[in-house]
């Protein structure tokens, strides 16, 4: 029995190692079909690659990866190559969803690959997903740290989702302290149900619970605020305690979001022009659908029965100024620049002057700190209350959209020029605490600023009127028709008590009706909208002379017989027929023209100013129809032949390629690159661009500017400090805030004005880095400079500004007063003391467009 036994045991091995074989011999198969397969795959993608077939390649790469995941290194830099190849293309036949595919697809592979996140980041920003781009940015950065391109891509983003204004606001004690006494105050009155409109990073809300409130709910709109408001939240513990709802104000149901209406609503969805944020409509989705009814008037019952906001109400004021840098800004102050007449057949505006005539939604103010404009201002009337609102009334705020526009009258107590209407507000949190925007306040608020445009005269004297119209159209304050009323039409209102209104709107229109000369649009003349940035650069003088010197120095070089004042209109030059010229011009085009490319962005004239230089062909790229309209009309005031100036992307198969050839057999004389934009920083991508123009020049032909130098000093400035990062817990009264909202931190402030900013320099100026856009074997990456300290205290910032020179003999300095361009500055993230007579190393790193400072000792 046993043997028996023995050898079926035996049997049983013998087939057992028999099927093994078997499961091994096919197995080996099936791993020789699998490298073989892998290995033709690879063969195919590379094959694909060659011939540019990217999306084949792309599918290929995902086998191999999928059937090899051991080649994943190996792989990783062709993969990500085809990757981005492939994406391109899909995002240009507008793909876009097989495009996100692709990355998510990726991005299984290659989860923690910092490359491949930023350039994610890269295309959800391009299409909008400014959130969902911050994520990826974010990431990429936390997984390197050093990597550039995504620290770079971050700082711009986070500029968009994290406003500079948190900073500020979350730093000034006194505003916060203000809101958590209010709030203590309506709490222990009886509001016990609170919800927050607008939470930001929840510092009301956590105001609210602390002063006890047994139900606390916070809204917020903004994907990165509301997660960054349920971080805080939870740092600070009170996770179960404050209900966070990832939602608009006017999107909240009960008892879906909320179980009941609440007793108190608290806000500060408010902005420097009062309801620019939509503070009033909240507030009447508010009234009727989440708040308990408002407390009739002259009643003692609890305050917990009935609704209340925080603030109660706003009372605003308005006076008029002179202020050169708001003039600059948006009115062009002169009629010829560098030999161009600027015709008065086409008007220019900044968009506050068409938002005013306008009915769409556009914000009709722009913004200002006024304590620290450059050149400062200088009142021309006092201080007038413009018009208050009750925000525990419904009936007022539903009545202020369909309120008519009403007049306004300003007595002139000093005579000027009237530049602007300047308006803040007063805003009453309770009975007993209020928080003013005024510009004569210590405040982290700006002030709106409605610009003077459109007048003939803007000078006015001691005892004329500034008129202006008011209404609360599309829920934003618009302050509009601003003109000046002459004393002389014998309207008195000298033993008037009411400065608000004339009283006698008859004898007023009457006036009025007199002044045929009060405005300058007459509807007839074209009118062109600038941006207030492009209006500064019509204003300023010095850049374009400094264009036209540099312009004709090389002109001359490349034609020294021709007349370069020839075609001067104003009989300055060397007196040709210009009738003669342009007969010629129109049938044959002087074949020793050269050629000019500006690519600068925005507004520009030069390609004017070149034509009238000599025998040139000069080349626009504006892109907007009313732009190209307003240089027609300035071409032909300057009597210019159709020829001389023409719109380059009209020439062009494929806007995206503008640095091409003007023809085929033809190179450009001068490219005008903008190097340096308005807010400071250098532009992306311009020392690829010089690289390409470096090719498209002919022998001799230049690009402007030909280098930059950039300049820098040491400064201890705490405003810089203020505004970049929340300062610790103290301003926050305690609460844990800042290393979340840090996180947005960016190192690098725009649009600065260094002639106002309040600094103490510690370091003389010194010269930091090159950009030699003609001559690339000068520049290098990076550059450590010696810095000597002149003056003890903590370098807390590096304020930069540039010195362009468009050759040796031709520059412009962007840090002088009549400069278009602003300046920025590099905050350290922690101060360095220093003594008088200390030397520090300043390691300077260019990437692209960005400028990165380390100090050393």
């Amino acid at each position: 029995m046993k043997n028996k036994d023995d050898k079926e045991a035996q049997l049983c091995k013998d087939r057992g190692r028999e099927k093994g074989l078997e499961m091994m011999a096919h197995e080996g198969g099936r791993e020789a079909s699998r490298r073989e397969l892998v290995s033709r795959s690879l063969q195919s993608a590379q094959h694909c690659l060659e011939n540019q077939d990217f999306g084949t390649a792309y599918a290929h790469y995902l086998l191999v990866l999928n059937l090899a995941p051991e080649l994943k290194t190996t792989v990783k830099e062709t993969f990500q190559f085809t990757l981005f190849k492939w994406a391109e293309e899909l995002d240009s036949l507008a793909r876009i969803q097989d495009l996100f595919n692709c990355y998510e697809q990726a991005l299984e592979l290659y989860p923690n690959d910092e490359v491949i996140c930023n350039s994610m980041g890269e295309h959800l920003f391009r299409m909008g997903f400014r959130d969902e781009a911050a994520g990826y940015f974010h990431k990429a950065v936390k997984l390197n740290p050093d990597f550039a391109d995504a620290k770079e891509n971050f700082y711009r983003v986070a500029n968009w989702l994290v406003e500079r204004w948190h900073f500020i606001m979350l730093n000034d004690a006194k505003r916060n302290l203000t809101y958590l006494r209010a709030i203590e105050n309506a709490v222990h009155s009886g509001s016990k149900s609170v919800l927050d409109i607008g939470t930001g990073t929840g510092i009301l809300s956590m105001f609210a619970k602390k002063a006890g409130a047994s139900s606390v709910y916070a809204c917020e709109l903004s994907k990165t605020m509301y997660e960054l408001a349920r971080d805080v939240v939870a740092a600070n513990n009170m996770e179960r305690e404050i209900k966070l709802l990832h939602l608009k104000s006017l999107d909240i149901e009960i008892p879906k979001h909320i179980p009941e209406r609440v007793s108190l609503v608290v806000t500060e969805t408010v902005d420097a022009g009062l309801f620019g944020e939509g503070i009033v409509e909240s507030l009447i989705h508010a009234w009727e659908h989440l708040l308990l009814q408002p407390k009739p008037k002259n009643q003692d019952s609890s305050a917990g029965d009935y609704g209340r906001v925080i603030p109660a109400s706003a009372t605003i004021f308005g006076m008029a100024v002179e202020c050169k840098e708001i003039r600059r800004h948006h009115r062009v102050g002169m009629q010829e620049v560098a030999g161009v007449c600027l015709s008065d057949s086409v008007q220019f505006f900044s968009p506050t002057y068409a938002a005013a005539g306008s009915e769409e939604t556009v914000e009709p103010y722009t913004t200002e700190k006024l304590s620290r404009i450059p050149g400062g201002y200088r009142a021309l009337t006092e201080p007038c209350q413009v018009m208050t609102v009750d925000f525990n009334d419904l009936q007022e705020l539903k009545s202020l959209a369909a309120r008519k526009p009403w007049k306004l009258s300003l007595p002139v107590t000093a005579g000027g020029i009237l530049d602007a209407v300047v308006v803040w507000f007063v805003l009453q949190l309770d009975d007993e605490h209020s928080l003013s925007t005024s510009p004569s306040e210590e405040t982290c608020w700006e002030q709106a600023v409605y610009p003077v445009q459109g007048l003939l005269d803007y000078s006015v004297k001691t005892g004329d009127t500034v008129m202006m119209e008011v209404c609360c159209q599309d829920y934003y304050l618009k302050i509009q028709k601003i003109s000046s009323l002459p004393s002389e039409c014998g309207m008195d209102f000298s033993d008037r008590d009411d400065t608000l209104s004339l009283g006698n709107e008859a004898e007023l229109c009457h006036a009025l009706a007199g002044l045929q000369t009060g405005t300058k649009q007459d509807g007839s003349t074209p009118v062109c909208v600038l941006e207030s940035t492009e209006i500064a650069l019509l204003n300023d003088v010095a850049y374009h002379e400094c264009f036209k010197a540099a312009m004709s120095k090389v002109l001359l070089s490349l034609n020294p017989s021709k007349d370069l004042h020839s075609m001067d209109v104003d009989g300055h030059g060397s007196g040709i027929n210009l009738q003669e010229h342009q007969n010629k011009s129109s049938l044959d085009v002087d074949p020793d023209a050269l050629y000019i490319l500006d690519v600068s962005e925005g507004f520009s004239i030069l390609p004017i100013i070149a034509g009238k230089l000599g025998p040139v062909r000069a080349y626009s790229s504006v892109e907007k129809e009313q732009h190209q309209a307003a240089l027609h009309i300035i071409a032909e005031a300057n009597h210019f032949p159709k020829e001389t100036l023409e719109f380059w992307l009209s020439h062009l198969e494929e806007e995206s390629v503008v640095l091409q050839r003007p023809k085929s057999d033809k190179l450009w004389s001068i490219i005008i690159l903008d190097v340096i934009e308005t807010s400071g920083l250098i532009q992306q991508e311009v020392m690829e661009k010089a690289a390409i123009s470096r090719c498209l020049l002919h022998s001799g032909g230049k690009i402007f500017p030909q280098y930059v130098l950039v300049y820098g000093m040491l400064v201890e400035s705490e405003s810089l400090l203020l505004e970049s990062a929340v300062q610790g817990t103290e301003p926050t009264l305690g609460f844990n805030i800042a290393p979340f909202i840090n996180q947005f931190k960016v190192p690098v402030r725009v649009y600065l004005d260094l002639s106002t900013l309040p600094c103490v320099p510690l370091s003389k100026p010194a010269e930091l880095l090159r950009l030699d856009l003609m001559n690339p074997l000068l520049n290098s990456p990076s550059r450590e400079v010696k810095i000597q300290i002149c003056k003890s205290g903590r370098v807390t910032a590096i304020p930069f500004w540039y010195h362009i020179h468009l050759d040796e003999d031709h520059s412009l300095n962007t840090s002088d007063e009549s400069s278009h361009w602003k300046q920025a500055a590099v905050v350290l993230d922690e101060p360095i003391p220093v003594q008088a007579g200390d030397e520090l190393v300043l390691d300077v790193q260019h990437h692209k467009s960005n400028i990165s400072f380390t100090v050393k000792r």
